[in-house]
């Protein structure tokens, strides 16, 4: 009697020209299988990119403000009861009080600001009254309401091609003319700007 079992076992097949038993022939199939798998994996693996990158970086010209005129509230004399000059930043002056206004200029304050283009800036008018002083007689008088074209505040100013004027006035407390002899009276104040 054949034994099945047997003849499986030494069963053999024609594979692509090479004689190999049927539990080779499965080895082979599986060999073969894992190997096409591997070879098709790789081919979809995405390839490196290599990207060069580019860095900038901008000085801005340097905020800076100078003064062009100085505060100046031109000539005057004292009445009995003195008064007030009032000195726009537009360069007009108005008197309130027994003040009389001499001939010759007044003018505004100026400052030119520059900086970046387009930027905003900041002004700060000074928070006290500045004491004006005839050095001969130390005799003294006040300026106070400081204003501005552009206005105190931030933000409040803003570059135009890289520059811009600001413009200051204030108002005068003249004393009577005991208070406020003749002479020259000086003093300063501060004023500052800040790039935002």
């Amino acid at each position: 009697m054949s034994d099945c079992s047997n003849y499986s076992a030494v069963k053999v097949l024609n594979v692509s020209g090479a004689t190999i038993m049927s539990r080779g022939k499965l080895l082979l199939f599986v060999t073969l299988f894992l190997v096409f798998s591997l070879g098709t994996s790789r081919a979809q693996s995405p390839t490196a990119a290599v990207v060069t990158g580019h860095v900038f970086a901008e000085v801005i010209p340097i905020f800076s403000a100078s003064e062009i005129s100085q505060l100046y509230f031109g000539k005057f004399a004292p009445g009995p009861q003195g008064g007030e000059i009032i000195l726009t930043p537009q360069s007009t002056v108005s008197i309130l009080g027994s003040v009389f206004v001499g001939s010759g200029i007044h003018n505004a304050a100026s400052f030119y600001i520059t900086g970046d283009n387009d930027a905003t800036f900041s002004v700060t008018l000074p928070s006290a009254p500045a004491t004006l002083t005839n050095p001969e007689t130390s005799k003294t008088m006040l300026v106070t309401n400081w204003v501005s074209v552009p206005g105190d505040g931030i933000g409040t100013g803003k570059m135009e091609n890289g520059c811009q004027t600001v413009f200051v006035g204030a108002t005068l407390k003249v004393g009577t003319l005991e208070e406020n002899p003749p002479g020259v009276y000086i003093g300063s104040y501060v004023i500052s700007f800040d790039f935002n």
